[in-house]
């Protein structure tokens, strides 16, 4: 695998795509990267200061350059746009960011490139389909980061409840990645044992009606609110999640992710761009999975999917 030429460029070189950088440094999954940004100087900066670390780490060639770096990189991954602010949600920067990523999206396919672009901006979903329907590229190759770090914060708040390693708990967080998105309870295990048996309980309502339950599914969804308030911006977790994802596109792993995904009927949904479980691979996404879900889960899927379609319309 290491005489194999494998080459991420970053759009953005802001608090996301610089720990992103970090975290693929670390990790040693590509061996060339480069970073572009409008602020050339800010992404000099961040390649200097990576560098210095390289005696630490595994071989990489790390740079800074321009879209035209694009053209060959097996993949792109999208982080720069208009930032979150705190009382703001993420479907408040529709506006701004839709006419950013245009301009993105355009400099990027001008490149020439043809591979995945993975987007990482919020609010992810809509401009998931922005990209999609500005590059051209096939739906498969285009897909959005979606709730795959709103999966991994349930996953972890429910491990610290249930006193047992995060990587055991198998759980889902579907839709939008932001206010309407919904806690999958019919499939959340621990192990393999049914949420519903560690709690004692007798079904799913009683589950989602829990009070500790509940507190764990808010504290997931509005996860970045606290965090924004704290300390102006999201990026480590964010940035890990894109990590795994590029793992499961650069090593064909075929892994499981709740990434953003074009449905075209899944779920009773289409045309939109929308967190669910999918199998990821060297050509991005292989499957998308249907999972049986409740009536309850289901209607609030529906919903979360109108809310997308709705304002993508406003302003795309």
């Amino acid at each position: 695998m290491k005489n194999i030429r494998r080459k991420v460029a970053v759009v953005g070189a802001g608090f996301v795509g610089s720990s992103y950088a970090f975290a693929m440094v670390n990790e040693g999954i590509a061996n060339e990267l480069v970073l572009i940004d409008i602020n050339k100087e800010k992404a000099e900066g961040e390649i200097r200061d990576l560098n210095h670390g390289m005696p630490f780490a595994s071989p990489m060639k790390i740079w800074a350059g321009g879209y035209e770096e694009c053209k060959d990189a097996d993949l792109v991954i999208i982080t720069a746009g208009a930032n979150q602010a705190p009382g703001e949600t993420r479907l408040d920067l529709v506006d701004k960011n839709v006419k950013i990523f245009k301009k993105i999206v355009g400099s990027i396919m001008e490149s020439g490139f043809d591979g995945i672009m993975l987007v990482a901006t919020n609010p992810v979903d809509i401009l998931s389909y922005v990209t999609w329907k500005v590059s051209g590229l096939p739906k498969e190759r285009v897909i959005g980061s979606g709730t795959i770090l709103d999966s991994a914060r349930f996953r972890y708040l429910l491990s610290d409840y249930f006193k047992v390693d995060p990587r055991n708990v198998h759980a889902y967080i579907m839709g939008e990645h932001g206010d309407t998105e919904l806690p999958v309870w019919s499939h959340t295990k621990i192990g393999s044992v049914p949420v519903q048996k560690f709690l004692n309980v007798n079904s799913l309502q009683e589950v989602a009606e829990h009070p500790d339950m509940k507190n764990i599914f808010v504290n997931t969804r509005d996860a970045a609110y606290y965090i924004i308030n704290g300390k102006g911006a999201t990026y480590y977790g964010i940035a890990m999640g894109l990590v795994r994802v590029t793992k499961a596109i650069l090593g064909d792993e075929n892994s499981i992710l709740t990434v953003s995904v074009l449905l075209e009927g899944k779920y009773g949904v289409d045309d939109v761009y929308i967190g669910v479980p999918a199998i990821v691979n060297k050509d991005g996404i292989k499957q998308v999975m249907e999972l049986e879900l409740q009536e309850t889960e289901l209607n609030q899927f529906k919903h979360s999917a109108k809310v997308l379609k709705e304002t993508r319309k406003r302003a795309f």
